[in-house]
């Protein structure tokens, strides 16, 4: 048994003398911790009796401060309230400060009064408002959002508000403030403020008595590329470009509205987007071929169906599904080649096609020049430049700006000669006519399988073609 003071691990008198020194360094330390303490606490004494007290002797040792932990960091920078920052104004220019926004309440749409709807979109519902306090005419969106999902806001919605907040150009509409209604223990009452435009393209082209004149039609084109140009140049991919989402006020502006399906990219694009964007009628071939990886291309052949419904004031490629609609294009643009689109066969859904062997006398080219005879062979240039099937052949919207066809005669009408129309927006609901909605988020996007296109072009070996016009034989 060992003895008292010896440790019962201590085998001989080295481990016993080690234990006892390693007692002593432990009883200093606490002498020396609690001599510390003390000394704090005359320290705060003599600092809470005021500056008649006596200051302690003795510049401060390093290995006072061994165990004491560390002091809260001292503050740098002086509060604004600070009574030494408001008595000395060079005492603010010695420090660096960096001034930030803040976070408020939003307001309330009660501060509008609706004076009518004007379209359900598949991103949002819109209606007409006044301001109450300033009496100026918006368009108040509401976004939809589906009560049953529980993630909140939709990322759709996110990215709309955060595109129309950077974005500052005239052919893009403007997003004034972001209200929400009364109740906001939920979020499905949150309102886009925009700015009110009188029409959209696609009202104007279905009630027009005749169609636009040629002059017109460029005036259209160069604003629709300026705003494209613009948002591309900023890394904005809009993924829904169609004639109902142009605006088109009475002094001749166009505007690029509906920013539910657009997304930044950069350059490279991310690796795997989603394939199911774009409206049907203006989807590009990639896109139905199941390409997962694509750029500004995809909004390049949108403005060129835009430009062909803009000729001939119906949608250029109305098709019943997304087979139907490749028909269509294939038709109208020939099918796709080792020599017109050579790495077309690396798409998902292009392995499975079946396309017509060639033959001699076939004729499976592009038939824009057919299908537009008045069009001049600028026009028809630049059109097919912008359904050109392959995507690094299409024009960029700053290439398109450049074109010859804007630079030939008839020039382009100037904005305040631009006729005007009667405003459905700002009277009655719009009349909708069948048209398919946008894709919406989280669908799947359609597995063509196997289709069989060799039959596409029967028949056109009889077509006579001449410059600007077709004869069929008879």
């Amino acid at each position: 048994m060992a003895g008292k003071g010896k440790s019962r691990w201590a085998d001989d008198e080295d481990d016993l003398a080690a234990e006892a020194q390693r007692k002593r360094e432990k009883e200093e330390k606490k002498r020396l911790k609690a001599e510390k303490a003390r000394k704090q606490e005359e320290e705060n004494a003599a600092r809470e009796a005021g500056p008649s007290s006596a200051p302690r002797e003795g510049p401060a040792r390093d290995d006072e401060y061994e165990d004491r932990p560390p002091a809260k960091r001292r503050r740098l920078s002086p509060e604004r309230t600070a009574p030494e920052v408001s008595s000395n104004p060079n005492a603010s220019s010695k420090l660096l400060r960096f001034e930030g926004g803040t976070f408020g309440r939003s307001r309330s749409v009660e501060n509008y009064n609706k004076l009518n709807d004007i379209e359900e979109g598949a991103y949002g519902w819109v209606a007409r408002a006044q301001d109450r306090d300033t009496g100026k005419i918006v368009a108040l969106k509401r976004l939809k959002i589906d009560p049953k999902d529980r993630s909140g806001l939709p990322v759709t919605g996110l990215r709309e508000i955060q595109i129309l907040k950077d974005c500052d150009h005239k052919n893009v509409v403007k997003l004034r403030e972001v209200v929400v209604g009364d109740d906001t223990t939920t979020i499905e009452n949150i309102f886009l403020v925009l700015e009110f435009v009188e029409h959209d393209l696609k009202s104007i082209l279905e009630d027009m008595p005749e169609p636009f004149l040629a002059s017109e039609i460029k005036t259209l084109l160069l604003q629709l590329a300026s705003g494209v140009a613009y948002l591309h140049d900023n890394w904005i991919l809009h993924r829904d470009l169609k004639t109902s989402n142009l605006l088109l006020n009475n002094r001749g502006q166009l505007k690029i509205a509906d920013f539910g399906m657009a997304r930044y990219v950069g350059d490279p694009p991310p690796p795997k987007l989603t394939q199911l964007v774009v409206t049907l009628w203006y989807r590009a071939p990639e896109l139905l071929l199941g390409a997962t990886r694509y750029g500004r291309a995809i909004d390049m052949w949108s403005v060129g169906c835009i430009f062909g419904e803009l000729l001939t004031r119906e949608p250029l490629l109305q098709g019943k599904n997304e087979v139907d609609e490749l028909t269509r294009i294939f038709e109208l643009c020939g099918l796709p080649t080792d020599e017109t689109w050579p790495s077309f066969r690396r798409l998902p859904n292009a392995r499975a096609l079946r396309l017509p062997p060639k033959q001699p006398g076939h004729v499976a080219g592009s038939s824009i020049r057919a299908r537009f005879p008045l069009l001049t062979s600028a026009g028809v240039s630049l059109l097919n430049s912008l359904l050109a099937l392959d995507p690094d052949r299409r024009p960029s919207a700053r290439e398109m700006l450049e074109h010859e066809y804007f630079r030939q005669d008839p020039k382009p009408k100037q904005e305040a000669m631009f006729p005007t129309f009667p405003s459905k927006a700002g009277q009655e609901r719009r009349r909708r006519k069948q048209t398919p909605l946008a894709p919406v988020r989280g669908q799947q996007a359609a597995e063509l399988g196997s289709v069989d296109f060799s039959g596409l072009f029967s028949g056109r070996e009889r077509e006579e073609r001449g410059g600007g016009f077709s004869l069929r034989m008879v």
